[in-house]
């Protein structure tokens, strides 16, 4: 089945505008502070698919993320500060509010990382071009890799140098393989494969949690099994 062609007439989406997400948007920006949504949300709005986590990303601090949530009377709860991350909870569900970042340090398990206001230099430590996404309250949609070229063509691609994605976080090669599952139209990208290759020693690095997590993913997703044949074949599930 092909993948939908993203459509920017899909955006605006009533939960941009009404519901949790839209209350904490307007929180975020209430005095004049830009915010934007990013990630899975845009991506698969634009396609059509059902919206499940929503994320926000800014350049406000965390500190200051937390102050205009009370502000507003939502409740912020610092889940992930030391990177960045606030949930912020409207209406009895969780947004999660991330303040723009940049990697100072990875070993792919985990980063040591620095806030930001760049937008550009955000995406760019994000894993695929699809995922790189981001839209404001308005539906603009922010592109700055080809997002939207490779959502179009069903072509899962890494940001920049797959290799280099990869050696920041093991996890994505696998994440790489999942999301061509779910949303490929066609072969795999193959310099993502050669990397996935060379690279497939280091998954040994990772909790059996997370690669236990990701790999259920992989498998229920839409062409889980026939991709996880496919890893088969090119060695990859030999080094989990």
């Amino acid at each position: 089945m092909a993948q939908a062609k993203p459509d920017l007439k899909r955006l605006p989406q009533p939960w941009m505008s009404e519901g949790p997400a839209a209350l904490v948007m307007r929180a975020l920006t209430a005095e004049g502070d830009a915010a934007r949504f990013v990630g899975g949300c845009v991506r698969d709005a634009l396609v059509g698919r059902a919206i499940r986590d929503i994320d926000i990303t800014t350049p406000l601090s965390p500190q200051r993320v937390t102050e205009l949530l009370k502000k507003a009377g939502l409740k912020a709860v610092p889940t992930g500060i030391e990177h960045g991350t606030i949930t912020a909870v409207a209406e009895g569900k969780g947004v999660e509010v991330t303040t723009l970042r940049l990697d100072v340090e990875t070993d792919g398990r985990r980063a040591k990382v620095a806030f930001t206001d760049d937008w550009q230099a955000d995406a760019a430590r994000r894993d695929l071009t699809m995922n790189a996404l981001s839209a404001d309250a308005s539906g603009q949609v922010h592109d700055y890799f080809g997002g939207l070229d490779d959502l179009a063509a069903g072509r899962v691609r890494f940001v920049g140098d797959p290799a280099q994605r990869i050696k920041e976080d093991y996890l994505r090669l696998l994440r790489f393989f999942r999301f061509h599952a779910d949303y490929a139209a066609d072969g795999f990208d193959q310099a993502a494969v050669a990397a996935a290759k060379q690279l497939a020693p280091n998954l040994k690095s990772l909790s059996g949690e997370r690669v236990r997590q990701e790999t259920l993913r992989l498998l229920t997703a839409r062409r889980g099994p026939e991709i996880y044949g496919e890893m088969l074949a090119l060695g990859i599930v030999q080094h989990f």
